[in-house]
């Protein structure tokens, strides 16, 4: 039994404290006076994990001085379902889904709690939209590689939420918006992809190559950035309609699509400010975005 459902079967509290003057207190204390950011992140290589690089850094900066949130929603390329669901077990497992790195990579684990309750309220919040709880998935790379180094002693609950292969850009445009009201109650809302992802085309002897890249991909980069400070959303949505360099930079929507979750959730007065904004193997940029009040 939850806490609110414990009070509300009691006939009284002891002291003389009314029932409902308690309840509103810990409904208050889910609340957040001051909206919670918003944080896209190019996730890159699992690999990031476990490296002291500047990619790390700037996955710890990008928190740096923000009160703790009260819990983190996050929004990973790496796991596509048919539907909407979101994880709502109360100890996520840590998913390992990667091959070919070292065996350090595989034993990290990420043991932050869940939050059941928070689950169940955001599916109400995207009702009509149907969707399902989740008990079998946890937490894949997508979410702890970088999460890890925002909230190292993982003492922040985290969920995952889908991405349902089925809907349009727009359409997963649209259904980011019925998160809003999540920011005013603590909760950290974080995309986890990368806006330049063709594994197709990495050139992986310039790997080390400090922020190589394509023609196409540095274009790929620029027309999306240049679309995000002017909050022009549309086309960011009808990419496919969009240059020839943004088709190479996006042969798959998975890593793209978490960047329009968080997009859709900026308010008129908040701006982005980019950050770990780095291309790597020639196809592949690490560009990230914080969205704040300006």
């Amino acid at each position: 039994m939850d806490f609110l459902k414990w009070l509300a079967a009691l006939p009284f509290i002891a002291n003389g404290v009314k029932l409902n003057a308690l309840q509103n207190e810990v409904a208050h204390n889910w609340e957040n006076s001051d909206k919670m950011p918003l944080l896209f992140l190019g996730h890159g290589s699992p690999m990031n994990a476990i490296e002291e690089n500047e990619f790390a850094f700037g996955f710890r900066q990008s928190v740096a001085g923000l009160e703790k949130p009260k819990a983190i929603l996050c929004i990973s390329a790496h796991w596509e379902t048919k539907g909407t669901r979101i994880t709502a077990m109360n100890e996520p497992k840590t998913i390992h889904d990667f091959g070919g790195f070292p065996p350090e990579l595989f034993a990290v684990q990420y043991p932050a709690k869940g939050n059941p309750e928070l689950a169940k309220s955001i599916q109400t919040d995207l009702s009509p939209t149907a969707v399902g709880l989740d008990y079998d998935w946890g937490l894949d790379h997508g979410s702890w590689s970088v999460i890890k180094h925002l909230y190292p002693k993982a003492d922040v609950p985290v969920l995952q939420m889908s991405l349902d292969y089925t809907l349009s850009p727009a359409q997963h445009y649209q259904l980011a918006k019925q998160l809003a009201q999540l920011r005013r109650k603590g909760v950290l809302i974080v995309g986890s992809g990368n806006i330049v992802h063709n594994l197709g085309a990495v050139a992986w002897d310039k790997m080390k190559v400090d922020n190589y890249a394509y023609d196409w991909a540095t274009e790929a980069n620029e027309l999306v950035k240049n679309w995000i400070r002017k909050k022009e959303h549309q086309p960011l949505c009808d990419y496919r309609q969009q240059a020839k360099s943004l088709q190479y930079a996006i042969p798959t929507p998975e890593h793209y699509l978490p960047l329009l979750y968080v997009l859709a959730l900026q308010e008129e007065n908040e701006q982005a400010n980019f950050f770990n904004d780095k291309a790597v193997g020639g196809s592949l940029t690490m560009t990230s975005v914080k969205i704040e009040k300006a």
